[in-house]
């Protein structure tokens, strides 16, 4: 290779020009500007893109994390008290319930002839939908985009690219349209099956308006204002009527679902243009609603924004309702109005991994705890009490935990003929495992002290849980000096023994008991489980075999009642006993209702059903709650459950991130967060300044590397002029 002095003499002041530079750059790695890092925004993430947009189609966690801050049902649950309490919304007070016979004549709620009751919400007026293009009209009240030019379609990522928008006044109309998409069933609302069982008429409304809309088009507008349904009555601009079959005071809680929130037919008349259809630009993509946010960006590949509604309604943090564990911080901003932030930013990370780096670093204002980075973020006290690491308590990063709405169990196909069945002999084999299943040892194993053992179907935070020596399983656990303990294996032996199965020994062939666990395995986790679970069954002496398949497989033979023993779980739609008791009730078993049914363990008890129609309508009391305990007796002794674990939540976040309290039926809550934008670049800063030493001694062993061989080659072209210099001398003389 030829060596160039000069070339080697220009590399050495680009390199002394870059060291210089990037000794002047704070950080190297920062995916923002200095002026979104600066800005009033909050920066979060997100694994998997959402699938549905659509109010009446979403129920997935990750797409109400996105529609719950751009969409506004009726009421919504108070972010920061507890047990769970609904509040108004949208409208000026929570809805007026009166009760009526067949005739249409009131009657007492109690009153024997009662056929519906009839739910009346009064909407606060003056509030607008988000500044849309599909409001825009002309002087003559004509829309300005319908039709919409062909090649400007063409050339639309964003209905925002669109120069104007304009807004409108909400109505009770727009929420009576919201019910009548869920009607559709072309639409594939996940909830219309139940709602038809409550909502007068909504049945036979659907059977129509869908028979109808198949003779239509599938991308076409179908308007369905000129259809009425019988029990959804608009009285006026700021008043509906919905009634209900009978009495079902739990659907208050149905509408703080996004399934009620409002539509407005401009908007899903405007998304139906063929140009728009063919960008994939509609409510599925760019919801439109009332809420705090409205989607900005979607680009569910990389990133997702949301930013400030500017006509957003008034609505203040709330300056009241702190439990007696919750910081006094939560209430820094009452009064303030709302939403506290300008933007939303989240970002796509498929991988736990980079998300936490990217969290440690600051670029993420907060983040959850996966396994792989659970012990460099959180330590475990003999006690079982987790607490953060010196690391990062070092950095300010805060911790928050609760107690998830949640119940996971292992149940027992009650129509078995080893393992179900009603008789005191098949109640002691069931809860002779259910005390070997050890799910102390399960939470503090497989999921680092983050869940706590059930002591029944009902989590805490919903009436009908009770704490303490009231709330105890009595057949499975007792109340030790202020503690839950589980029952010792000796007495497990003792009751596997009186149901017939002495050491686990199935008399009938002299071998132990065999019994089959199905479960969906796919991975080491999964094995490390399934190895666990048989263990606790080789306690007693019984033969546990894994039949391992997939989710596919396995939901089928859970319907047909083919599955012995398997792993469930359930977290609240609504935060009432009705929704959790409701997956013990007879005829919801999966057999029985033909495989659609929830309570999958075909768990079928008289004297409980009659409860649980008794109980299920009553507003919550002192009568209500005896109901339940009576309840919780009959199925604690049956156990067709092993009652598991209610899982805890667990999520860090940075010293400037405020007004942070796990509220997982509170979907809203993005509008209660606020940051500190200034401490944050400071922050990002000072983690991430880059270390550039190494690089500069690198560049200078370079340069002297390069030095010296320049010395050296000069050295050895002089040696080879010298010679030939003296020979030629001698000729001249």
């Amino acid at each position: 290779m030829r060596n160039n002095p000069a070339g080697l003499l220009r590399t050495f002041w680009l390199m002394v020009l870059f060291f210089s530079l990037s000794g002047c750059a704070d950080r190297w790695n920062q995916p923002y500007t200095d002026e979104a890092v600066a800005s009033n925004t909050l920066f979060t993430a997100f694994s998997a893109p959402p699938k549905n947009l659509d109010p009446v189609r979403a129920y997935s966690s990750n797409e109400w994390q996105i529609i719950s801050q751009i969409l506004e049902p009726p009421l919504q649950y108070h972010y920061l008290k507890r047990p769970f309490t609904l509040e108004p919304l949208t409208l000026a007070e929570m809805p007026k319930v009166r009760y009526f016979n067949a005739e249409g004549i009131e009657v007492e709620q109690g009153a024997s002839d009662l056929a519906y009751s009839e739910f009346t919400l009064n909407l606060k007026p003056g509030i607008q939908f988000q500044p849309h293009p599909a409001f825009v009209r002309d002087d003559q009240g004509e829309f300005v985009y319908l039709p919409l030019n062909a090649y400007k379609a063409a050339n639309l990522r964003s209905p925002y690219e669109l120069s104007q928008r304009a807004t409108r006044e909400l109505t009770a109309a727009d929420y009576a349209y919201a019910i009548k998409r869920m009607a559709v069933r072309q639409n594939h609302s996940p909830v219309l099956d139940t709602m038809m069982n409550y909502i007068v008429g909504l049945r036979e409304f659907s059977e129509q308006v869908s028979a109808e809309r198949a003779e239509v088009a599938r991308e076409a507008f179908f308007d369905l204002r000129p259809y009425q349904i019988p029990g959804v009555k608009v009285v006026n601009d700021h008043q509906l009527r919905i009634q209900i079959e009978g009495v079902y005071p739990q659907f208050n809680y149905w509408l703080a679902m996004n399934f009620f929130a409002p539509v407005p037919w401009e908007v899903e008349q405007f998304y139906a243009q063929p140009g728009l259809v063919a960008r994939n630009i509609n409510l599925n993509t760019f919801p439109v609603g009332t809420g705090p946010f409205f989607l900005a960006e979607n680009n569910p590949n990389l990133r997702m924004r949301l930013v400030r509604n500017p006509v957003f309604h008034e609505q203040f943090y709330p300056d009241s309702g702190l439990a007696y564990n919750m910081p006094d911080s939560l209430l820094r901003d009452a009064g303030k109005r709302l939403p506290l932030l300008d933007q939303v930013v989240y970002t796509l990370e498929k991988e736990s991994v980079p998300y936490w780096n990217k969290f440690l670093q600051g670029y993420y204002d907060a983040s959850g705890v996966s396994s792989d980075s659970f012990d460099q973020a959180v330590q475990v006290s003999v006690s079982g009490e987790l607490n953060l690491t010196g690391e990062m308590a070092e950095k300010g990063i805060q911790m928050r935990s609760g107690i998830e709405p949640t119940v996971f169990y292992l149940a027992f196909n009650m129509l078995d003929e080893v393992i179900g069945g009603y008789s005191s002999d098949r109640q002691k084999l069931r809860q002779a495992i259910s005390i070997a299943v050890n799910y102390e040892e399960f939470i503090s194993i497989f999921m680092n002290e983050r869940g706590m053992a059930a002591q029944g179907p009902i989590p805490p935070g919903i009436f009908g849980h009770l704490e303490g020596e009231e709330g105890v399983n009595p057949y499975v656990h007792d109340w030790v000096n202020g503690e839950y303990q589980r029952k010792s294996l000796d007495t497990a032996r003792e009751l596997l023994a009186q149901a017939g199965y002495p050491n686990g020994l199935n008399p009938a062939t002299g071998r132990p008991l065999q019994l089959h666990y199905d479960a969906v395995a796919t991975g080491p986790d999964d094995r490390a489980r399934m190895d666990w679970m048989r263990k606790q069954f080789e306690e007693l002496g019984i033969e546990l075999v894994i039949r391992s398949t997939d989710y596919n497989r396995f939901q089928d033979k859970v319907r047909k009642g083919d599955a012995q023993i398997f792993f469930w779980g359930w977290g609240a739609d609504y935060p009432d006993p009705e929704n959790f008791l409701f997956l013990l009730y007879g005829p919801n078993g999966a057999v029985a209702s033909g495989g659609s049914g929830i309570n999958s363990a075909n768990y079928a008890n008289p004297e409980f059903d009659r409860l649980f129609e008794q109980m299920r309508n009553m507003e919550n009391s002192p009568e209500r709650l005896a109901i339940i305990q009576q309840m919780l007796e009959i199925v604690r002794k049956d156990a067709p459950w092993i009652f598991g674990l209610h899982p805890r939540s667990l999520a860090l976040y940075h010293s400037w991130y405020h007004n942070v309290w796990p509220n997982r039926l509170a979907n809203n809550s993005v509008k209660y967060l606020s940051v500190d934008p200034e401490l944050r670049l400071q922050k990002q800063a000072e983690w991430n300044r880059p270390v550039v030493w190494p690089l500069w001694l690198a560049g200078l062993l370079i340069i002297g590397l390069s030095i010296w061989a320049v010395s050296a080659y000069r050295a050895r072209q002089q040696q080879r002029i010298q010679p030939q210099s003296s020979k030629t001398g001698g000729r001249n003389l």
